[in-house]
């Protein structure tokens, strides 16, 4: 089993957003005709797009150093890669189409948001910049918050 180096670390990150990203704006056009879920989902796909570019930026700062522990954190990171949230075909979001209504659109992406936190989590406590890594924490938090309020509104 390969061993994540920091710069992996946050590469993966990136891809996560982009993954995020992606799925938003299936959802944004799979529910077109519900204008409030519309704009939430459109809104959450702008954010990711800012912490694509958040994740890039960091990249070009940090070292490709060494991950203390690194057998049980890469084991760790790689369970939460290989959830049915990131895996599917070519390591992307898996398929959709069994999102089929709105309540099914929202539950996966507050799973989706939930993984993604459990994986910023631990980028946090190998990093130097935590600010930037707790800005986007928080950013994602809001999301959970955001959709549960959405699904308990409905």
């Amino acid at each position: 089993m390969k061993n994540y180096s920091v710069r992996e670390v946050v590469e993966q990150a990136v891809q996560t957003e982009k993954l995020g990203y992606d799925f938003y704006q299936r959802m944004t056009k799979k529910f077109e005709n519900d204008g409030k879920l519309k704009e939430l989902f459109d809104s959450l796909a702008t954010k990711e797009k800012h912490h694509e570019k958040v994740f890039t930026d960091l990249l070009a700062k940090i070292k490709d150093q060494d991950i203390d522990n690194p057998e049980e954190f890469s084991a760790y990171l790689r369970s939460i890669v290989e959830s049915e949230f990131f895996l599917g075909k070519n390591k992307s979001l898996p398929s959709l189409e069994h999102i089929t209504s709105v309540n099914d659109a929202v539950k996966f992406a507050i799973g989706f948001e939930r993984e993604t936190l459990l994986y910023f989590y631990s980028l946090k406590e190998i990093v130097k910049e935590k600010d930037v890594v707790n800005e986007i924490i928080e950013e994602e938090k809001s999301h959970v918050r955001w959709l549960t309020e959405y699904m308990k509104s409905r």
